[in-house]
């Protein structure tokens, strides 16, 4: 039992979950969600007017079960790395949903992975409630699968990170510096992607949110293979003094698309015109199935040679800051979404991002718009006053007892 407020450390998660080491059938299911709060269950149900999608009873059915409010998102997101150095897993990234055919040894602890669609997505193409009933569905079909081949097995659901931040009314006045520090910290939950030659790291990558979709229709998210799994080759990736490429291979990302490549093409070189060198993002090119190739220019990529880059959205979207722009035929089928992108391929230092240039500038439209306003208001002000300043007064005044004051039309 576990009292209102308390969230769980990484250690205490790691005693929590000793049963599960223990137990003569070490057969275990991780479920990951981008995001998943406690109060999920509570406010997409019936109370609230909406169709409940969890309709899995294998929380009620199981003869033992544990479900913790609130866990630390660095317990949750090295969660993984516990469990593999806690035992000699045998791990297994299900990636087509369907383990009828996937060959287990029973008398061998198995891991199998099962990464979820997020539920936060950028391309708006699904609801949060429709993500939720569609993940729900894929824990039913794989924990049904198990059942009917008769393997006992252990489940865990939970997610890389909290969907809702609860605050304190109370202190939020005082610590506000303080929580948004904290909170930018949180949102860093994995670390960056790196390439390596020899013993120095020479291209560093980070994404919040790395997606495409493939004719409008097909979803791919790669985040999870990329910076949390890692089920992904980057050996075909290159680092020269000039340029550097960033090569993603992933294997089965999606039903339909046997193997995918990214690569993110950068060039460093001097510019005569800022006398210092800048590097840039080139271009950015898809390859489905060794076959289809789809090339995407790339527009106000670039910093100076000692920063990364920074922005806060990029892709094909008429939107982003910094977008991809198709450059063949073969390109327009797809759309690429990157949220808080952060890449550096040149001049690393001590395996980190260096201070990052970041792509929107300095002149925002809300300045824009508050400097004109404030341009109007001062042309008005001063047009006041210099009209107030015109104003005289008359140097002779009419006698009703003298002659009748005459003024020279000159005057």
């Amino acid at each position: 039992a576990m009292h209102e407020g308390h969230i769980v450390s990484a250690p205490e998660l790691t005693v929590l979950l000793q049963p599960l080491f223990t137990q003569n059938s070490r057969n275990l299911v991780l479920f990951m969600q981008d995001r998943l709060s406690i109060d999920d269950f509570t406010y997409f149900s019936e109370s609230y007017g909406n169709k409940n999608p969890f309709q899995n009873e294998i929380l009620q059915s199981s003869p033992s079960s544990l479900v913790l409010p609130a866990v630390d998102c660095k317990a949750t997101r090295h969660l993984l790395s516990i469990l593999q150095e806690s035992g000699d897993w045998k791990l297994t990234n299900v990636t087509n949903l369907n383990v009828s055919q996937l060959e287990l040894n029973a008398s061998n602890p198995n891991l199998l992975l099962v990464q979820l669609q997020p539920l936060v997505s950028g391309l708006k193409e699904i609801s949060t409630l429709e993500a939720i009933a569609e993940n729900d569905k894929i824990i039913g079909r794989v924990t049904m699968d198990l059942q009917e081949r008769g393997i006992h097995f252990s489940v865990i659901y939970t997610a890389a990170r909290p969907s809702r931040i609860s605050r304190r009314t109370d202190v939020v006045a005082e610590l506000r510096r303080e929580l948004m520090a904290t909170e930018e910290e949180d949102s860093l939950s994995y670390p960056p992607l790196n390439v390596t030659t020899g013993n120095y790291t020479c291209i560093l990558f980070y994404a919040s949110n790395f997606s495409l979709k493939a004719n409008s229709s097909v979803l791919i998210d790669l985040t999870n293979a990329t910076f949390l799994t890692q089920n992904v080759d980057i050996s075909a990736s290159e680092c020269l003094d000039s340029n550097a490429t960033l090569s993603l291979k992933y294997t089965n990302p999606v039903n339909g698309i046997s193997s995918l490549e990214i690569r993110f093409l950068m060039t460093n070189k001097l510019y005569e015109g800022s006398a210092r060198k800048w590097s840039t993002l080139d271009s950015v090119e898809i390859v489905q199935d060794g076959e289809k190739f789809a090339n995407f220019s790339v527009y106000a990529i670039s910093a100076p040679a000692e920063y990364s880059f920074h922005c806060q959205l990029v892709g094909t979207s008429n939107l982003s800051p910094a977008r991809l722009v198709p450059s063949n035929d073969e390109a327009k089928n797809w759309d690429v979404f990157i949220s808080e992108l952060q890449v550096q391929g040149f001049n690393i230092i001590n395996n980190q991002f260096s201070y990052a240039s970041d792509c929107t500038g300095f002149f925002t439209p809300g300045i824009w718009m508050g400097l004109v306003t404030s341009i109007i208001l001062l042309w008005i002000l001063t047009y006041g006053i210099h009209m107030i300043m015109q104003l005289t007064t008359n140097s002779r005044f009419d006698d009703p007892k003298g002659p009748a004051l005459s003024v020279p039309q000159t005057e």
